[in-house]
């Protein structure tokens, strides 16, 4: 498990530089740009977009969720959240036990097992700790003789002596790697205890209507080596769960672990699994063939389908929505990357079946081949904290693991000697958090609501995104305040199928976002859209359909220009004086052919701002690492297009 985060070694690329433009205020844009991205000849040259604009100030930005919420309701959440209960985060120093993770997902501050206190500056409405099932409390519960606990870690940290740090950071390290987490004697009343403090935790905590609880656990699988990452998170949908957690002891097959979950349904205990860190799966997560090397079927697919609706594609180990790679015109395809390698990059093998946006495109490839889809699944974020946290605020950002990062000097470098490409966590990200649309704050609507897809993924700030497609959808529902009404009564939201009813009209799309009001103004809203060819060709194409500060496209590339950066990597900061607070587009797919099945999901970028390591760098006084700022972003849950047949 930890030996490939200890070795693991991550490289994020430079961000394109922003430029300079005016006020905070919406802007609504007709306008687009279109890039080919795949094999084959390229699609038409530039493609006519038709967008409904409504220009006008907006004092503050308008709640999209709460005022309609006899629809639904938007709830942000942290699903993959690890405690002292796992074995490789007790080994790094973590003390945190199941009941301060929420207490910190809540708004309360806890303690960091380095002694400091932290906490979110406002509190989440759902979360799950899901602790490794492998040796789940085997460490902790008994007391294990491991390096970080012969004497203070904190202690250690507080001498600021560079050489035991270093000696601490080594012993450590060198422990995990040597003994991979093995354990002779498998006490099963240990596990037993361990997932009894997991329920117990999520039982006290879970609050209907207020706070919502999970109870879960991390199948943390490996494939024939350890750069075949295949771990999911387990998440049941109400109290009554397993007696037991389905490990990678049990096996390390999803196909077994779906077995597992069917015999689950079958018994009354609704769970499902969500993939994570397929970055780091060398093509494990989204592969060509099932475990066994054979071809798929249409049960792999419906079997999948069923118990993995949603992936995981923002946390701290990097994301997984694309790679520059796979997504060559995808100027924004670099944020906070994580290579599987500890020197050197990845190749176009490590990154194929390792990213949603790949494996959503092998999906439709597959649905026009074969007549199914494997890969018709919804995104989230979350933290993959080791800390009962969720360290997703930049300015606070507190790390994963306190012996890897749990300082700024850690995080930095500057407190050991270890050398750079040794230390991940100076490219780790500060992970990411769910956002769900659903009826209520309560187990059953937030778990329903992520099996039908209605999820999005966001890099850590709250941003409000809503995502519908539809036939009819008229220029003047954008100034309607019955708008959310219109949109879900003739039309489907985010993670839905849209189905040809209207002849050979093109679907219409309807995009709102809203900035989060504690983190920066919004740069633009773009649309991805993957479709596949007569000959089973797939592509991709980025499309920028609304912007902020008045920016159209450029008549010759239909390319938005970027805003200047207002960031000041030396002082760690930002000014929210340019990009919008809202923006909100109706645009039509004027390429659209019935007869090739496609996808399309939203992505919103922020205006670009200081990332954590910029902070970290004022605070010990140097200059800060490369990259100094971020466009954090939203990405949401695909809208599906499949021909009659």
């Amino acid at each position: 498990m930890l030996l490939g985060i200890v070795l693991g070694c991550c490289a994020c690329s430079k961000l394109d530089d922003p430029t300079l433009s005016r006020g905070p205020y919406t802007d609504r844009l007709a306008g687009s740009h279109e890039n080919e991205l795949a094999s084959g000849p390229a699609p038409p040259a530039k493609t006519e977009v038709t967008a409904a604009l409504v220009s006008k100030p907006l004092v503050d930005p308008p709640d999209t969720g709460k005022a309609h919420a006899g629809i639904r309701e938007l709830f942000f959440g942290d699903l993959h959240v690890h405690t002292s209960l796992s074995a490789d985060a007790y080994i790094m120093g973590v003390r945190s036990t199941p009941n301060d993770a929420y207490v910190f997902a809540k708004g309360g501050a806890i303690q960091h097992s380095l002694g400091y206190p932290i906490r979110l500056r406002q509190g989440l409405d759902f979360a799950a700790v899901t602790d490794h099932a492998e040796y789940l409390g085997q460490a902790a519960l008994a007391d294990m003789p491991v390096p970080s606990v012969e004497r203070s870690l904190r202690a250690i940290l507080q001498e600021g002596s560079r050489v035991s740090i270093t000696r601490a950071w080594l012993r450590t390290t060198l422990f995990v790697n040597n003994n991979r987490l093995q354990f002779d004697d498998l006490d099963s009343r240990i596990n037993r205890s361990a997932w009894q403090q997991v329920i117990d935790a999520a039982e006290r905590h879970n609050e209907p209507g207020v706070f919502t609880t999970f109870i879960g656990y991390e199948w943390s699988a490996w494939g024939d080596s350890l750069r075949i990452h295949r771990h999911r998170n387990v998440i049941y949908r109400g109290s009554n769960v397993a007696e037991a957690p389905f490990s990678a002891l049990d096996s390390s097959r999803p196909e077994d672990l779906w077995a597992f979950l069917d015999r689950e349904r079958q018994s009354g205990r609704l769970a499902m699994a969500i993939p994570h860190n397929s970055n780091l799966s060398a093509g494990g997560m989204y592969p060509s063939r099932d475990s066994d090397g054979q071809d798929f079927d249409s049960k792999y697919a419906e079997r999948r389908n069923r118990y993995e609706p949603i992936s995981e594609i923002f946390q701290i180990k990097g994301q997984s929505e694309t790679h520059p790679l796979l997504s060559s015109d995808d100027d924004f395809a670099s944020f906070e990357l994580a290579s599987m390698k500890l020197f050197g990059r990845d190749t176009l093998q490590d990154v194929r079946g390792s990213y949603a946006r790949d494996a959503l495109r092998s999906g439709i490839a597959l649905a026009q081949a074969q007549g199914f889809n494997p890969f018709q699944f919804g995104v989230i974020g979350s933290s993959d904290s080791h800390n009962s946290s969720s360290p997703v605020e930049e300015d606070t950002y507190h790390g994963k693991l306190p012996m890897l990062d749990g300082t700024a000097a850690l995080r930095t470098n500057a407190a050991t000697y270890v050398p750079n490409r040794f230390t991940p966590a100076r490219r780790w990200g500060s992970g990411g958090l769910a956002a769900i649309w659903a009826e209520e704050n309560t187990r059953a609507a937030l778990f329903d609501a992520l099996q039908r897809r209605e999820t999005y993924a966001t890099s850590g700030p709250r941003i409000r995104l809503r995502f519908f497609a539809g036939w009819d959808y008229e220029p003047t529902m954008l100034t309607s305040p019955d708008l959310i009404e219109m949109a879900d009564r003739g039309g489907v939201p985010m993670g839905s199928t849209l189905h040809h009813l209207r002849g050979s009209a093109s679907p219409k799309f309807l995009v709102m976002a809203t900035k989060d009001p504690n983190s920066a103004n919004l740069d633009r809203i773009q649309i991805i859209k993957g479709w596949v060819d007569a000959q089973g060709r797939s592509f991709e194409r980025i499309i920028d359909i609304a912007a902020s500060d008045d920016r159209l496209p450029d008549p010759d590339t239909l390319r938005v220009a970027p805003l200047t950066s207002t960031v000041n990597a030396t002082e760690a900061s930002y000014q929210n004086t340019i990009g919008a607070k809202h923006l909100e587009v109706l645009w039509e797919d004027k390429n659209f052919d019935p007869d090739q099945p496609c996808f399309y999901y939203a992505r919103v970028l922020e205006i670009p701002t200081p990332r954590w390591s910029t902070y970290d760098a004022k605070r010990l006084g140097q200059k800060p690492m490369h990259p100094t700022e971020i466009q954090e972003r939203a990405v949401g849950s695909a809208i599906w297009f499949s021909p009659d047949r």
